[in-house]
């Protein structure tokens, strides 16, 4: 009798261990699961530059020529227009399947015929609004590598969409719209802030 209520002491006193054990167990793993469950409702380093507005100096860019930046994963294209190339703009009306940029996306403050806060920068979001291609960019009238009548600006190689050089899409090519204006502002006269509204036309 004495032996088996040892026994029975001894069986009870491992379940007990055993149970205690089990839920430390179980409790540890809960945690480690919830903990990249809490995690993943904050935003990553990662997601939060990806959102986050990027700074360009323009002091260095020359007439006709273009520099390139990523936000949100997007090239964004600055160009440095000529007084030529502003002229050419306002001949092209005719041409164009939304001159006015009514059925375009860009800042209301960038919706004037040069689509820019100020006429001489183009701030623009390089990717053909038909199916995402890169456009290239082809300021010069007449470019060798493209078609008789070329008034230079944008070509996008993967379906012949063509723009000019305020990003507005020409008639009869299957892009629909004109390219993307992002939201921008100028920090200083040499400085651009892209991902950032303008107040009050954003002028520095």
């Amino acid at each position: 009798m004495s032996e088996t209520k040892t026994i029975e002491t001894v069986n009870i006193k491992r379940r007990q261990v055993l149970a205690g054990a089990t839920g430390v167990v179980g409790a540890v793993g809960a945690a480690f699961v919830a903990v990249p469950f809490l995690g993943s409702w904050q935003p990553s380093e990662k997601a939060k530059a990806a959102g986050a507005p990027v700074d360009a100096d323009i002091s260095g860019l020359q007439p006709g020529q273009m520099m390139t930046l990523s936000w949100r994963g997007k090239p964004v294209w600055i160009v440095r227009r000529t007084a030529e190339m502003l002229e050419r703009l306002a001949t092209l009306d005719d041409k164009l399947r939304d001159p006015d940029s009514n059925a375009s996306i860009q800042p209301e403050y960038c919706q004037n015929p040069s689509r820019a806060i100020k006429p001489e920068y183009l701030v623009v979001v390089g990717i053909c609004t038909h199916l995402g291609c890169a456009p290239l960019y082809r300021p010069a009238v007449g470019s060798a590598d493209m078609a008789a009548g070329w008034r230079g600006g944008f070509f996008c190689p993967c379906h012949g969409s063509s723009f000019d050089l305020a990003g507005r899409v020409f008639r009869s090519v299957p892009a629909p719209t004109n390219l993307e204006i992002p939201p921008y502002m100028y920090l200083t006269e040499t400085h651009i802030r892209v991902g950032e509204d303008a107040e009050s036309g954003g002028q520095a």
